[in-house]
């Protein structure tokens, strides 16, 4: 079964994948009122516009034992936390592995710094 929308891409995730994805999404939403949250290349990609892979924010990827939060342009963005890991071209990212490594405030503030970067 092919999945479609954000939502049956959660709904068919395994817990704690669920758990910590459903926990991450208010937050990305809340940071990124304007963004088109949809999925594209097989996960769950929120960007300006109407399209997603044409000015990307951020992804939620999932793994076997835990969840990629992602963002396009983590690279630019200074992070005092150091959880950031730098991956390819511009990109850094977080594993999540439990609920208590998503960090609403921290998370928000990447996903703001990142929108701006977009907006540019």
């Amino acid at each position: 079964m092919e999945t479609t929308t954000v939502t049956n891409y959660l709904a068919r995730l395994e817990p704690p994948l669920r758990e910590i994805s459903e926990r991450l999404l208010p937050v990305i939403e809340a940071a990124l009122p304007a963004a088109t949250g949809a999925m594209w290349h097989g996960h769950p990609v929120w960007g300006l516009g109407d399209r997603p892979g044409r000015r990307p924010v951020c992804l939620l990827k999932t793994y076997g034992s835990y969840v990629t939060f992602g963002l396009w342009r983590g690279r630019e963005i200074g992070d005092p936390s150091a959880r950031l890991v730098p991956g390819a071209r511009q990109m850094a990212s977080v594993r999540l592995r439990a609920l208590a490594d998503v960090d609403p405030a921290l998370f928000t503030d990447w996903l703001r710094r990142a929108h701006d970067l977009e907006e540019r």
